[in-house]
């Protein structure tokens, strides 16, 4: 069990931690609220999902991601099918293959009443709430769903059992080396590193809660679907390295770019 009032990242801590949203699910090809609620993936998220995994099981070929050498440490997500099935397919790409492991800790944000509405019949019924949600969020949320504070409140024990178990084994590293990419004087290369599963609502606080950013920045960050993210962290200090990564995703662009425009052809429109 992690102690909630202990450090959330180890002292020294020498590791990689990347993020990745689940792919398109079928409330979001019906244009409803998730939250919680559970939908599998969609044909298109089962195609993302499978890209995401590839781009992880070959982090290194070019263009690399920024990833150490070393081992994978875990393979941790949201226990909601659609994130589960994200999950499972990454694992499935991997050699050798990790266990996936839930975690209840990176569950979405609740959304209470809205989970399975129209996104038009929420704007319609709760008009005064939504636009207090999208402009205050640290003080509006969903009817019956989770405040911004309750969902830092389990994230934050997750996502240190995720760094405590980087940790384990490891020699802790030192901030007194160049923080300067470019200077020769990177971290070593065979560094543990871990992937959580999860989503758009639930990465926001994460990543809050890893630089120690007020619950008010929430709409500061953002992830597509199955996009990577990638934070580091030297000597215990987290630092970001890339953010909502999707060049994984590029073919998929070019058939809807392709189908776009037999589209329009087939019409005559210009």
């Amino acid at each position: 069990m992690v102690d909630d009032s202990a450090p959330l990242i180890p002292d020294g801590l020498d590791a990689t931690l990347v993020l990745v949203r689940h792919g398109e699910s079928q409330l979001i090809v019906e244009g409803r609220f998730q939250g919680q609620a559970e939908t599998p993936l969609s044909p298109l998220g089962l195609r993302q999902a499978a890209l995401v995994a590839q781009r992880l099981a070959r982090p290194h070929d070019a263009p690399a991601l920024p990833l150490p050498e070393g081992p994978l440490r875990e393979l941790v997500h949201s226990p909601l099918r659609r994130t589960a099935q994200t999950a499972d397919a990454v694992a499935a790409a991997m050699v050798p293959a990790p266990v996936a492991r839930p975690e209840s800790g990176f569950l979405e944000i609740g959304q209470g009443e809205w989970e399975g509405l129209h996104r038009d019949e929420i704007s319609q019924r709760y008009g005064e709430t939504l636009a207090g949600w999208r402009r205050r969020p640290a003080e509006t949320w969903a009817p019956g769903g989770e405040s911004l504070a309750q969902v830092a409140t389990r994230v934050r024990p997750a996502l240190a059992g995720v760094l405590a178990a980087l940790a384990e084994g490891g020699t802790p590293g030192s901030l007194d080396r160049s923080q300067v990419a470019g200077y020769g004087d990177e971290p070593p290369a065979a560094l543990p590193w871990s992937i959580v599963v999860g989503h758009d609502g639930v990465f926001k606080v994460t990543l809050l809660t890893l630089f120690d950013l007020p619950l008010e920045r929430f709409w500061m960050w953002t992830m597509d679907l199955c996009a990577i993210t990638v934070v580091e962290f030297r000597g215990g200090r987290a630092v970001l390295r890339a953010h909502n990564l999707t060049g994984h995703l590029a073919t998929l662009l070019d058939e809807a770019t392709q189908e776009a425009q037999e589209q329009r052809s087939r019409s005559g429109a210009l």
